[in-house]
């Protein structure tokens, strides 16, 4: 007898009514007398139901489903058929069964837990259902990135994860010790992103960063993961329209691609069908108005804390740009202006040239970029002010030197973007390994 194919249960279609092999795991299992009885499996791309039927089925088969507990591994040949109330919409008619190992007792079961236990079982957690769905739409996100990049001919252009300096503020740096001197964790890419820039004209920095920051928030993990593009010769008006249509082809990528799982998630899709540009575009300043009429008032000079990018989300509906903000919560890098529109003098200026993308419903921003200062002078002044060591960023200012241009970019936190779109409350269920303030294990 020729040796039945195996296949992964996310292809069943192609393989509807033939003979096939799953290899997985137990998901649950249920008996309804002693002639039939249900195994639900799972593969790693999806679950399906799995029938055993006394006189179908082996006799080995129908004792060793017996011995079977949640999360054994085992493997399964049986006939497929279409069956619109299983899970995917096929399952399959179980011929034999082998076990391959049985698991002990799991400790992650259909009851509720606490999330400190999770969260120390979190390499057992992302086994579940909607930890699954969400990291599956999280790689979608990631093949989206690439895909949007490489269509545009964007250079991938790699950043250190180890750097002498800051990028985005001293206090929130993860010190080293390296070597005979220290070294820091980066906070970010950008800076290196500008001499890809230079190099290549537009290029995408993606990788992991770093920020000890204190914070308990549901938005705040201390490592997550960067995208960061960079193009030469663009001000900031082209960076948000590059991310106006960056994240339109994240969304309407996830919606074509991962509606099973965002239905897991019980995401509502028509949130997201609506995510189309253009985006609104506003000013800091009639954010402020915004915010004063909506009951939420901001001082003017502070950055937006959580019930300020909610009320903006609200107020619009979908991503906002809130653009020209003040130039005392902006880092050292940004082209600086004296009013919403212009340019400033000789660098000085209320406004910086940057820009935050907030989503809608509560997700907060989820881009913060803008145009970067281009002058060499401005530059060297604007790092004295920060308290910054100006021989830390000599390489950085030598850009400014040898054919400095306009130029301009942005970073997006994939972690917080998962979040937005799978609908999950905190992110940290958008990483496979959350760090948080208390959290280093698994």
């Amino acid at each position: 007898m020729e040796t039945p194919q195996r296949f992964y249960i996310e292809d069943a279609g192609q393989f509807d009514g033939q003979v096939v092999t799953i290899k997985g795991w137990v998901n649950h299992k249920r008996s309804s007398g002693n002639k039939i009885k249900f195994l639900v499996l799972r593969d790693g791309t999806g679950l399906m139901q799995s029938v055993l039927f006394q006189g179908d089925t082996t006799p080995d088969a129908m004792t060793d489903f017996e011995k079977l507990t949640q999360e054994s591994s085992v493997e399964v040949t049986g006939k497929l058929r279409k069956e619109p109330r299983s899970p995917g919409g096929y399952e399959m008619g179980v011929i034999s069964l082998k076990i391959i190992q049985i698991a002990e007792p799991y400790p992650i079961s259909p009851k509720e837990h606490g999330v400190e236990f999770l969260m120390q079982n979190r390499h057992l957690w992302v086994r579940s259902n909607r930890q699954w769905a969400a990291l599956r739409i999280r790689s979608e996100i990631t093949r989206a990135i690439h895909e949007f990049f490489e269509k545009r001919n964007f250079i991938r252009f790699d950043a250190p994860i180890l750097t002498p300096s800051a990028c985005e503020g001293t206090s929130t740096l993860f010190g080293t010790q390296y070597f005979d001197e220290k070294a820091y964790l980066s906070q970010s890419g950008q800076l290196y992103g500008e001499v890809g820039a230079m190099a290549f004209g537009k290029i995408y920095v993606y990788g992991p960063t770093f920020r000890a920051e204190k914070s308990k928030t549901r938005k705040h993990l201390t490592e997550f993961w960067m995208i960061e593009p960079e193009v030469a010769f663009a001000d900031l008006n082209d960076t948000m329209l590059l991310g106006e249509q960056f994240i339109e082809h994240i969304v309407q990528t996830v919606l074509a691609n991962r509606a099973p799982e965002l239905k897991i998630l019980e995401r509502d899709l028509s949130q997201l069908e609506s995510i189309k540009g253009p985006f609104p575009r506003i000013s800091y300043d009639e954010a402020v108005q915004i915010l004063e009429r909506r009951g939420v008032p901001l001082p003017w000079g502070d950055d937006f804390g959580a019930p300020h990018e909610t009320a903006l989300g609200d107020e619009f509906g979908k991503p906002v740009f809130v653009h020209h903000m003040p130039s005392q919560i902006k880092a050292f890098y940004f082209k600086q202006s004296d009013t919403v529109g212009g340019p400033g003098v000789e660098g000085t200026g209320r406004y910086a040239l940057g820009c935050d993308l907030i989503a809608p419903f509560g997700y907060g921003e989820i881009i913060g970029g803008g145009q970067r200062e281009e002058g060499v002078d401005v530059l060297r002044r604007r790092i004295a002010e920060h308290g910054l060591k100006e021989e830390d960023y000599s390489w950085y200012l030598d850009l400014r030197r040898y054919g400095s241009v306009p130029h301009s970019g942005f970073g997006l936190g994939l972690e917080r973007t998962v979040a937005w779109l799978t609908g999950v409350e905190h992110v940290r269920e958008t990483i496979p390994f959350p760090r948080m303030l208390n959290t280093l294990r698994p």
